[in-house]
């Protein structure tokens, strides 16, 4: 019933040989990788509007230049992940650029930083969808965490399904966005220039009481919230079709003049048409208001809006399997990251990653006033960690123009690190501080799982062996378990008869009567096998046989067990909730023993 499910949600399995033609075009890939950016607008704007509104409207036309500020900063980032894209066409991003140029630590650091900055996306890019589906619909308020987690469970799925039907499915929203809010941009700037702005009514009028060089670098730092995501394409270039470096810097030069377009188009005209952020309206929509009125284009962009921001998401579902894919390859996180799925993706990655972001959207509500604090801090430490690496790289290559590639790269490097010190600092109590904790966490865990593979395969290795390997006949016991007599305890019988002639059959008695009709039952069928039979006074079974084994593994230290357990197969699944389970708490119990191993021989069940 399982299976059919799962075929029936993402579809049937896709043969190796697929992979090759689930490979992205320029539009697609857009779509794919550039909808956090792209997303983005929808918010950046309103979270430099709300800091500089914490001392009045006054301080609002600040906003502008610190809008080109932070375009400066996306070229130079655009300019240099150009030069990424080129030198690492097999993309891995940040941790791949560190772990080449600048050693285990800063890689870790930067992998550590990416993985928390994609989980974050998801929650944010969620919640600000939330917020603008609210914003046109206020009676959804208090369903904020529910329709979070819902939303999550189905890009969750759909990115299941496969990249190329998810790409597919995520390209028709994401560039209806950015039509329409060309559309909105455009007739704004229209009526700017033939004067035909209808300015809203300030809601706040509260004058300026203080000024600070600090509040203009907080508003900078929320503002920073629009570079998010820049550095998706970079990770994942092998997602591109053949040449695939030259159309991964094709799609990000377009997400680049798109997102340019946008943030200062916004920024401009909510300062033109003084939009002033109000609680449960965004700026995007009250922008929308004043430009189109109360009617079917302003439902049209919060719909879009509303789309864009919650399918923003998939470019953390795109990007995050690929690096928890890289960090498994090199031994800092599980194995089971490095496998491929039924549909060529990697679902473990996907999974994870769902559950992650569900669970901050229940701890913050859903709210993305709550998750920007966080925002911003990992996804800069990347980028300064990444710029840093190129600097290296190119000055030790020396390779074509590699004096102009230095040049940009370090100013790269040093404004990306001045971003994340202001990023850190003016959120650092608003909970800056949680993601500079968890990134440490995040180095030692990986440090943690590096050591266990290395000892792993320290342990395993046969390189110090002598060839050719001889086995000794060495001392075997196989224990069956026996807890009545029936067809499924012979087959197991039969199972460990075969195999050793060492058998004993232990009988674990808690009742009586079971044990006196067991041992006529034995006395009629004559197995051929000692029946040993323990007293269990506290009716315990497995913890019971599990002191037998070490009364018999202290006499004969030389001496391995194996547990041979009966198990019987129900021909529906929902049997299982049925039975007892005996044989999983025995599996249990001797899967940390040393000597001790265990067999399953199974008894299926017929109609």
């Amino acid at each position: 019933m399982i299976k059919r499910i799962k075929r029936a949600v993402i579809g049937k399995p896709l043969p190796s040989w697929e992979f090759k033609h689930q490979r992205l075009n320029n539009l697609t890939a857009l779509a794919v990788f550039a909808s956090d950016s792209l997303s983005s607008v929808a918010y950046a704007t309103e979270e430099i509007f709300l800091v500089l509104m914490s001392v009045g409207p006054a301080l609002l036309g600040f906003s502008l230049p610190i809008s080109l500020v932070i375009l400066f900063l996306l070229w130079i980032l655009i300019l240099s992940y150009r030069q990424t894209i080129e030198a690492y066409p097999k993309g891995g991003g940040a941790y791949i650029v560190a772990k080449e140029n600048l050693g285990k630590y800063p890689s870790l650091v930067a992998a550590g930083s990416l993985l928390l900055d994609y989980i974050l996306t998801v929650a944010v890019s969620i919640a600000a969808g939330i917020a603008a589906l609210t914003s046109a619909f206020p009676e959804l308020l208090p369903y904020k965490v529910i329709i979070g987690i819902t939303i999550i469970l189905i890009i969750s799925i759909l990115n299941l399904k496969g990249v190329k039907e998810s790409g597919f499915i995520f390209a028709v929203p994401t560039y209806l966005f950015v039509v329409s809010f060309f559309i909105m941009i455009g007739v704004g700037f229209f009526r700017y220039f033939t004067g035909q702005i209808i300015v809203m009514p300030i809601q706040n009028t509260n004058t300026v009481v203080s000024f600070s060089v600090f509040l203009l670098l907080r508003a900078f730092s929320s503002g920073c919230a629009a570079l998010t995501g820049i550095e998706a394409v970079s990770d994942g270039v092998p997602a591109f079709k053949v040449p695939e470096a030259k159309n991964a810097r094709k799609t990000l030069m377009m997400m680049a003049i798109i997102l340019s377009i946008l943030f200062f188009g916004i920024t401009f005209l909510s300062l033109q048409y003084k939009i002033v952020p109000q609680e449960h309206r965004t700026v995007v929509s009250l922008l929308a208001e004043s430009i189109f009125g109360n009617n079917i284009f302003f439902y049209v962009i919060q719909s879009f809006t509303m789309l864009i921001l919650f399918l923003a998401a998939n470019t953390s579902f795109a990007d995050f399997p690929r690096l928890c894919f890289f960090l498994a390859k090199d031994k800092y996180m599980p194995k089971q990251f490095m496998q491929l799925g039924e549909r060529l993706v990697f679902s473990n990655g996907i999974m994870f990653l769902g559950g992650a972001a569900s669970v901050l959207i229940i701890i913050f509500g859903g709210s993305v006033h709550h998750l920007i604090p966080l925002y911003a801090v990992g996804v800069f430490t990347s980028f300064t960690i990444s710029q840093t690496g190129m600097v290296k790289r190119n000055i030790k290559l020396k390779g074509k123009n590699w004096k102009k590639a230095v040049l940009i790269n370090t100013i790269g490097a040093i404004m990306t690190l001045f971003a994340l010190a202001i990023i850190t600092a003016t959120k650092f109590l608003h909970g800056a501080w949680v993601i500079v904790v968890m990134i440490f966490v995040l180095v030692f865990v990986f440090r943690k799982i590096h050591n266990h593979y290395e000892l792993l395969a320290k342990q395993l290795s046969v390189d110090k062996m002598k060839a050719p390997i001889k086995f000794k006949n060495e001392k075997h016991l196989m224990i069956v378990p026996v807890y009545s007599f029936n067809k499924g305890i012979i087959k197991s019988l039969r199972f460990a008869k075969t195999f050793s002639k060492n058998v004993i059959a232990v009988h674990i008695d808690i009742s009586g009567a079971k044990r006196d009709k067991l041992l006529k039952k034995w006395e009629k069928y004559k197995p051929g096998i000692d029946l040993v039979v323990l007293d269990s006074p506290y009716r315990v079974l497995s913890g019971r046989l599990m002191q037998y084994i070490d009364e018999i593994e202290k006499k004969d230290p030389n001496l391995d067990v194996t547990i041979v357990i009966p198990e019987f197969v129900p021909v529906k699944w929902w049997h299982n909730i049925l039975h007892n389970q005996t044989g999983l708490a025995l599996k249990t119990a001797i899967h940390f023993r040393e000597r001790t191993s265990f067999i399953s021989v199974q008894y299926h069940l017929k109609k």
